[in-house]
């Protein structure tokens, strides 16, 4: 009997009948599929700016020597700029000492390929046009080649490794590829590194109010850290009641608005100061925290009839308004309308699905910073479970969202907690060692931020009232009434120390301090 040898769900001599039917010409044979390109563009493109030179500088801001499809098209459109910036000419007769030995150029008839393709040669108003189509056609390359990778990951996918991390890792590649034209960003030249730092200084030195980064709102602290600066991975500390969601929420709206202001006088978002801002409230809702930031807006608009008579959130919910106030409300409302601020408040979001997010608003909306309150409420890749695994999690958390204000080129603020070890010492000002998990926080973390009111715990010392201690208790709560420390603990590009600003608990705004000698003078 004869045996017949099966591969897959067709025999061997099912492939042995449809060779034959190829061969005969009965079935036609798939195409070999090259991937998109268009040598003739290249050839015509690298001919314009071999003729003149000008011509790369209408393509040099978006096309780099990788874009080309064959390899010694991106090696010649190097070598031109490489002349260019030495200011010297690139044509055929000063290339050809770099190519007499070029193995590749030698298929083709050697360096006098050169002068064939100046001789075909596009006019310099098409070399755009050009550029454009050698680019699209690179970038659909490397979305074949993101596809292919896909399906090979999903396939030899590791048994411990999760559907959603597969996804998150393609949905980068895909998000690198519409921001930068290329799937990885690769390696800079020192010299491309120093030009990006010194325009950094010139626009600083060029603001009045000498900020590099997005501006806080308040000029003592961008005085201290020059405004939150892209990829930066701040953190912001504080006990329970010190107040960190209140000053995130004031750095985050002050940034939008400060967006929103540039944006309707006319200013390019990309010279603006201030920030489209997501909030990512894993501990509020959103209601709840665009309450708060209504509440503060609308007293701006409300004239109180005594010292006491604050609009507040809980009485907004409560519905204990006046009539002024709701028209205060209701101006306060049609004034934020407009305020690039989002908020997420989904409860127990993973830093994967945070990326996932952060990635979809930067590109549909151009988001410029991230604040997420709080950070130990975040979850990892749930690989680490249990207790014992926690430090491990929240190192992972706190990697992910440094690579995040990498990735997007935004400061991450992100607000956590500090032990109660602090409530145990006499000194309660915070440190670094304070930090929960304070390893991979304060190792991974650009800058940390503690929040700081010795109000809060004096008036916990309250002594009996008729008490000689009472009276200088009294002066001491009188001179900590109202304010507020912005302590920063650590920060690479500057340097570190205390802040004095002004808190307004009523309706949880911080503020700049006046300085006592600029006092409004009393009435008489």
């Amino acid at each position: 009997m004869e045996t017949q040898i099966t591969t897959g769900q067709a025999t061997v001599d099912d492939i042995k009948i449809e060779n034959d039917a190829i061969a005969d010409g009965n079935i036609s044979q798939p195409a070999y599929r090259q991937q998109p390109h268009n040598l003739e563009a290249e050839q015509a493109l690298l001919g314009a700016i071999l003729v003149n030179n000008e011509a790369a500088q209408k393509v040099q801001d978006f096309l780099t020597p990788d874009h080309f499809y064959e390899p010694v098209h991106g090696r010649i459109f190097d070598s031109v700029l490489k002349l260019m910036d030495k200011n010297q000419i690139a044509d055929p007769v000063k290339l050809k000492p770099y190519f007499d030995h070029d193995e590749a150029l030698a298929d083709v008839g050697g360096a006098s390929y050169l002068v064939r393709l100046a001789a075909s040669a596009a006019t310099i108003i098409n070399a755009e046009d050009y550029g454009r189509t050698i680019y699209d056609l690179a970038i659909r390359r490397h979305l074949i080649n993101i596809g292919e990778e896909m399906v090979l990951d999903a396939y030899d996918a590791p048994i411990d490794e999760e559907a959603s991390e597969q996804i998150s890792s393609a949905e980068k590649r895909l998000f690198d590829l519409a921001e930068m034209g290329q799937a990885e960003s690769g390696v800079v030249s020192f010299s491309k590194a120093l030009r990006m730092a010194v325009d950094n200084v010139e626009t600083a030195f060029k603001d009045p109010d000498s900020l590099s980064g997005v501006d806080t709102g308040l000029k003592s602290l961008n005085e201290k850290i020059g405004g939150m600066h892209g990829s930066d991975l701040v953190i912001l500390a504080g006990r329970p009641a010190m107040g960190k969601t209140s000053l995130a929420t004031n750095i985050g709206f002050n940034a939008a608005k400060k967006h929103a202001d540039d944006i309707a006088a006319g200013v390019n978002p990309e010279d603006s100061k201030g920030a489209v801002v997501c909030f990512f409230s894993l501990e509020m809702s959103s209601d709840q925290l665009a309450a708060r930031i209504l509440s503060d807006r609308a007293n701006l608009h409300y004239e109180k009839k005594h010292s006491d008579d604050y609009i507040q959130s809980h009485k907004m919910r409560q519905g204990k308004l006046t009539q002024d106030q709701f028209i205060a409300i209701s101006r306060a409302a049609i004034e934020l309308e407009e305020v690039p601020l989002f908020i997420d408040d989904t409860p127990g979001l993973s830093i994967a699905a945070l990326r996932t997010r952060c990635r979809r608003l930067k590109r549909q909306h151009g988001l410029g910073m991230i604040i997420v309150d709080y950070l130990q409420l975040l979850r990892g890749s749930a690989k680490a479970g249990g207790s014992e695994n926690r430090v491990q999690e929240i190192s992972e958390i706190t990697r992910g969202l440094k690579g995040l204000a990498k990735e997007l080129h935004v400061p991450v603020i992100a607000l956590s907690q500090l032990s109660r070890q602090v409530e145990s010492r006499e000194n309660k000002r915070p440190m670094l060692s304070d930090l929960r998990e304070s390893g991979s926080i304060e190792q991974d973390a650009d800058m940390v931020m503690f929040v700081y009111r010795e109000e809060y715990y004096k008036e916990k010392d309250q002594p009996s009232e008729g008490s000689p201690e009472h009276d200088t208790w009294r002066a001491e709560m009188e001179s900590l009434y109202g304010k507020a420390e912005i302590v920063i603990g650590k920060q690479r590009h500057g340097p570190v120390g205390n802040i004095q600003v002004a808190f307004d608990k009523s309706v949880t705004r911080f503020s700049d301090l006046a300085p006592e000698d600029h006092l409004p003078e009393m009435m008489e």
